[in-house]
């Protein structure tokens, strides 16, 4: 597992600074962010000269994991009967199960701490098969709103439109307001996942990860023109409102945000409706109010 290319943007974000506070770095998303790469996959590191220093600092000679002494974690689990995870950073805060895995944490925290030489936390809050038009939605981009050809479906199937509309309202924005729940019951109480916290020196957000868009992407009933240029521009919208509305919420407006660019096509060139979908996310770089803070990479 190579280091995320996103630690490049936000380590130009970053300025270090060998006095408190602490620092604090957001992680969110979907199965993307979450991390599905099995332990037993590190070993490829040590095939690489580049990446072959990255497996040393995640672990011992004889193959185990290491603790990450100045990197902490809280992160959301819904495999731990808490349904967090939280303490030193290691191998394990992937997507939770039984096999042991690896999410974007691993190699960014590492990296992050590296660069900002002191300890540092991670708070990650993901979901696998979430979407931004519904669960992520933020509150400034307003309801749902079903368009024609979704409500001429749900008429085709004898569906109640009043009730389909009651399940939608529901739903919407439900994984925003778990993400801003975690996030800030974590900030209310850091020394339960960082036991050295220094209260009187504080804590500073320090930036923010966003990795997501798959459920966008396979959506034909929220996009049904996919496959055509602009046919995310909601999406687009949703994630602009998405960066303001996080900023406020958590009453940080200069928040440095990184945006990771879908990539599931491996080193081939994206086409259809993933080209679209990058294209979308990447137009976060030309928002007037986000140049110098926001980067889509």
């Amino acid at each position: 597992m190579k280091p995320i290319c996103f630690l490049v943007a936000l380590i130009a974000f970053a300025t270090p600074s060998f006095a408190a506070p602490l620092k604090v770095y957001l992680l969110v998303g979907q199965s993307n962010m979450q991390g599905h790469a099995a332990e037993r996959t590190l070993a490829h590191l040590g095939m690489d000269p580049k990446t072959a220093p990255l497996l040393k600092a995640i672990q011992h000679e004889d193959g185990t994991a290491k603790l990450q002494r100045n990197v902490w974690i809280s992160s959301v689990d819904t495999s731990e009967e808490s349904g967090v995870k939280q303490g030193q950073l290691t191998v394990g805060y992937g997507a939770g199960g039984r096999e042991s895995k690896i999410g974007p944490e691993l190699s960014f925290g590492i990296t992050m701490q590296k660069h900002i030489g002191e300890p540092i936390l991670l708070i990650k809050t993901s979901w696998g098969g979430k979407s931004l038009n519904t669960d992520f939605r933020p509150p400034s981009a307003g309801p749902y709103v079903f368009n024609e050809k979704q409500i001429e479906n749900f008429k085709k199937r004898g569906k109640n439109l009043a009730e389909v509309r009651k399940e939608k309202i529901k739903s919407t924005g439900v994984y925003y307001r778990l993400m801003l729940g975690h996030i800030q019951k974590v900030l209310g109480d850091i020394k339960a996942v960082y036991p050295q916290y220094n209260a009187k020196e504080g804590h500073e957000l320090a930036g923010f990860v966003w990795f997501q868009g798959w459920n966008d992407m396979v959506d034909g009933g929220t996009y049904p023109t996919r496959g055509q240029p602009g046919s995310y521009d909601a999406y687009s919208k949703n994630l602009a409102h998405f960066i303001r509305d996080v900023r406020k919420d958590l009453k940080a407006p200069k928040l440095p945000v990184v945006i990771g660019i879908m990539g599931q096509n491996g080193f081939k060139e994206a086409q259809g409706n993933m080209a679209i979908v990058k294209a979308a996310q990447a137009s976060m770089n030309s928002v007037a109010d986000f140049k110098g803070n926001v980067k889509a990479i």
